[in-house]
């Protein structure tokens, strides 16, 4: 909102100096020096066009360079002796807009015309230093905007750059932190973890010294474990820029599916299409939608079965994961922090997730990640 009444501000302002310079012409071209030459209403209408079209100058400023200068010309031909005071202002902001070489051009243009319209409407008779001392004020005053213009320029540029160079400090600063808190989280998750899986690996030798039958939930945890350590060294390793160990893709959901059985769950893999190379972000997202689907299965489903379904189409990727859990489309249930990272993550990367409890009963997550692939 402060920048829509900042943005008003602007054009009042414009209309007010635009209005003013209109005036303020039309006043000494009443009052100053007019040749005989039959032409007042197209000097009028000149000193009023060349002063209102400044309200223009901000979004046009090469265009009201010209027409403030014709005007000037125009008027002066008319037999109107009335300083170019529009065209200064039009000066000034197209310097400030970056248009230096435009504007010099233009202004040699000008000093030439100027001189030859006063002539033509029979004006300046008084001499010839009159003539000279009234052209060395002209590039005087020309110069003098120009070089106001160029100096708002520069201060505006150096503003823009201070501010960049704020936002990408702040920035800097920022991914300093969140790399600091994942490393400080990384390690005490390790920590934890790793006494899970000693725990679960000393019962599940234990057991065996004593010939007993390993429960499988405890071989479930110990698996688990061990695959959370890799996952957390994987991270840790990325944030460090380190690539010594690939992230997990595609040819790792098999392993995951396998993980899926050990725990109970009769999980299926399809994969149907030719399969190509993907890009390593989409590679490690369908990674992602997988895991953490078979992981809500487990979890909260209550499903006996789960199937993964991978279409390797010629510009995306397809993934479906379908149970037979209890969910229910009355009872859908809220989303959690784990959809809400997949839905996040597929369309960070362009793509469409759906994920809601099917018709019959159970759940399915489907998304497609675009490939683009680059011959």
């Amino acid at each position: 909102m402060s920048a829509g009444r900042s943005g008003v501000r602007a054009r009042v302002g414009d209309w007010f100096i635009a209005v003013g310079v209109a005036a303020a012409l039309l006043v000494t071209g009443l009052s100053g020096q007019r040749s005989a030459t039959n032409l007042d209403s197209l000097g009028y209408t000149l000193l009023s066009v060349g002063g209102l079209s400044l309200v223009a100058r901000r979004r046009a400023p090469v265009a009201v360079l010209a027409v403030t200068g014709l005007c000037a010309v125009g008027y002066q031909a008319a037999g109107f002796d009335v300083p170019a005071v529009a065209y200064l202002f039009a000066v000034y902001a197209a310097v400030r807009a970056g248009h230096r070489t435009v504007t010099v051009a233009a202004s040699v243009v000008m000093l030439a015309m100027l001189p030859l319209a006063a002539l033509v409407a029979g004006l300046h008779d008084t001499g010839e230093a009159f003539a000279q001392a009234r052209g060395a004020l002209e590039i005087a005053w020309l110069i003098a905007a120009g070089a106001a213009g160029e100096a708002l320029r520069q201060a505006e540029r150096r503003a823009d750059e201070a501010e960049r160079t704020r936002e990408e400090t702040a920035r800097r600063r920022a991914d300093q932190e969140r790399l600091r808190i994942a490393r400080e989280l990384h390690d005490s998750l390790t920590h934890q973890i790793s006494v899970i899986k000693v725990q679960a690996e000393v019962a599940v030798h234990v057991a065996r010294r004593r010939g007993e039958e390993v429960p499988p939930s405890l071989l479930a945890i110990q698996e688990a474990g061990r695959e959370a350590s890799r996952e957390l060294r994987a991270t840790l390793e990325a944030l460090r820029d380190d690539d010594t160990t690939p992230p997990r893709g595609l040819d790792d959901i098999p392993e995951l599916v396998e993980q899926a059985r050990n725990i109970g769950l009769a999980a299926t893999l399809t994969i149907e299409g030719q399969r190509h190379d993907v890009p390593a972000a989409v590679d490690r997202t369908v990674y992602r939608i997988v895991q953490e689907s078979l992981t809500n299965v487990a979890r909260h489903a209550d499903a006996a079965t789960a199937s993964v379904r991978i279409d390797c189409r010629p510009d995306t990727l397809a993934i479906r994961i379908d149970d037979d859990g209890k969910a229910m489309r009355a009872t859908a249930p809220v989303p959690g922090l784990g959809l809400l990272g997949m839905r996040e993550r597929v369309t960070a990367l362009g793509g469409r997730l759906c994920a809601e409890p099917r018709g019959g009963g159970g759940f399915t997550v489907r998304a497609e990640l675009p490939v683009n692939r680059t011959s």
